[in-house]
């Protein structure tokens, strides 16, 4: 085991990257966080700039490290979560980027997906990689580069250029860049791509083919728990092993201590995104779900999971301030909605770029229905909230669908998890209890376990488990004909944002 008392996980988010210092009992010791640019460009069209990315990790580490009144010696090693469908492609030579970050959220790439969906349909490679074909994974983006940034397909194919998701960009860049970075994934993210093969763990050939992407731009898959090199000698936690990465929606899953069959978890972030683990298993899904790596540690046999993924759910309050004015800060929303007892008959269907699960309609867009005079711009803020947990309850119907189970609780995690009126709502329309942990970081978490399991820093699962602690608790309170009721009227909302996008 080693000296050092601590681990620091880097979570670079769609929004913020920061660097979080946990101590062996997984609590939070310091963070340091910044803030990127959200380029938008063109209706729906989302970029962010991968050197402004490095740059703000860099910044992160140090005042996690000033604020914790630490060195490179007090850190065991160093996690890595990400925002994972996020593609960046750069010159190995120089370290630049051709063109900037294309994000999860990003939907420019329809037309590429809907050409490779003319043969085989959106589930062509479903089968192998448990992803149908959709703008959200990283495959589709890459391809866009090089047919869209002029000579970077002849870069790449001279073997100048590399790709990465956001893990993989910041591992390199850690561990040298242009002076011996290393190259890797890890199969979480590698899962999100649509080249992954679910079974060998390898990249597939016949798809990269398909996709007319050179198999020389992609970075090694590694485990998600092992060291992958050290810190380079100019950065502050020089030396330091880099020893554990995971996609942020798998870390967080882990961070919550799922690590069995049957365990599941929520994220409420940008978008909402619920894990349930299928254990050694792979399940295929009939309602809409992905199938996805949980998580590898080391050589051990990999855990599956199945994975609802929900495009639009914190940022649609993000929306509602920044766009309509609504509110001037996202914590406004918890009063202007409790103001009012119910949603006055409005209901809020967040397909900003299209539904994702289980509807996968690249055609629907936002809409708001149900609009009377006696609607206020309260009964829109208590909407906009109950748009996630709607959302949420469908995907879970769609997980006990699949897996065959029903569920007892949903542990959640988050920033919107903050927010009473939602988790109170969202037990509501569940019918079964909510729990918060108390170390709501799960995610950063998640990335420091597995960062601190590979050096020995704690000794197992075990160990782990015992961290987790109950924070809150939120049992449901409404009665079953009012909650059938409700989701009546938000399917029937959803099926009006269909075949919109022509």
């Amino acid at each position: 085991m080693t000296s050092a008392h601590h681990v620091i996980a880097i979570d670079q988010g769609t929004t913020s990257t920061r660097a979080i210092v946990f101590d062996r009992s997984g609590s939070v010791v310091s963070v340091g966080q910044l803030e990127h640019r959200q380029i938008l460009s063109r209706p729906g069209w989302v970029e962010h700039d991968p050197l402004e990315i490095w740059a703000n990790t860099r910044e992160v580490i140090g005042t996690a490290l000033a604020r914790a009144d630490m060195t490179r010696h007090d850190i065991a090693a160093v996690g890595i979560t990400n925002q994972r469908e996020t593609a960046v492609v750069w010159d190995r030579r120089t370290g630049i980027p051709v063109y900037n970050a294309i994000v999860w959220q990003d939907t420019r790439t329809q037309d590429i997906v809907d050409a490779l969906a003319a043969e085989g349909g959106p589930d062509r490679f479903k089968g192998v990689v448990g992803l149908p074909l959709a703008t959200y994974f990283s495959g589709t983006k890459i391809r866009w580069i090089l047919d869209n940034v002029p000579g970077a397909r002849s870069d790449a194919e001279a073997g100048h250029l590399v790709f990465g998701t956001t893990d993989t960009w910041l591992l390199w860049n850690l561990t040298g860049g242009v002076d011996g970075g290393v190259h890797a994934t890890d199969v979480t993210n590698a899962s999100r791509t649509l080249f992954m093969d679910l079974e060998t763990l390898q990249w597939r050939e016949d798809i990269l083919d398909a996709f007319e992407i050179p198999r020389a731009m992609l970075p090694a898959i590694r485990s998600s728990s092992e060291v992958y090199g050290t810190v380079e000698s100019k950065s502050l936690l020089r030396e330091v092993p880099v020893a554990g990465i995971l996609g942020d929606q798998q870390a967080a899953t882990f961070g919550q201590a799922a690590f069995d069959a049957g365990e599941s978890k929520n994220t409420y972030g940008t978008g909402n995104f619920l894990i349930f683990n299928t254990g050694e298993e792979i399940v295929r899904s009939a309602n809409g779900l992905l199938t996805t790596v949980g998580y590898r540690l080391g050589d051990a046999a990999p855990h599956y999971a199945l994975e609802g993924s929900i495009a639009v759910t914190g940022s649609l309050v993000q929306w509602l301030r920044d766009n309509l004015g609504v509110i001037s800060s996202a914590s406004e929303i918890e009063g202007l909605a409790a103001s009012v007892p119910d949603n006055g008959g409005a209901y809020f269907v967040p397909a900003f770029s299209g539904l994702f699960a289980p509807y996968w309609r690249a055609d629907a867009r936002g809409a708001v229905v149900g609009l009377t005079r006696f609607v206020t711009k309260a009964h829109l803020a208590r909407a906009v909230l109950e748009a996630t947990a709607f959302q949420t309850r469908e995907v879970l119907d769609a997980v006990c669908a699949d897996a065959g189970v029903t569920l007892s609780e949903l542990k959640v995690d988050g920033g919107m998890t903050g927010n009473e009126l939602l988790m109170q709502f969202q037990a509501d329309i569940l019918g079964v209890p909510v729990v918060r942990p108390v170390v709501a970081e799960t995610t950063a978490l998640g990335a420091a376990y597995a960062a601190g399991l590979a050096v020995g820093f704690w000794s197992g699962l075990g160990e782990l488990r015992a961290n987790w602690q109950e924070g809150r608790r939120w049992e449901p309170a409404m009665d079953a004909a009012t909650r059938e009721h409700q989701l009546h009227l938000w399917k029937k909302a959803v099926t009006r944002t269909f075949d919109w996008a022509e």
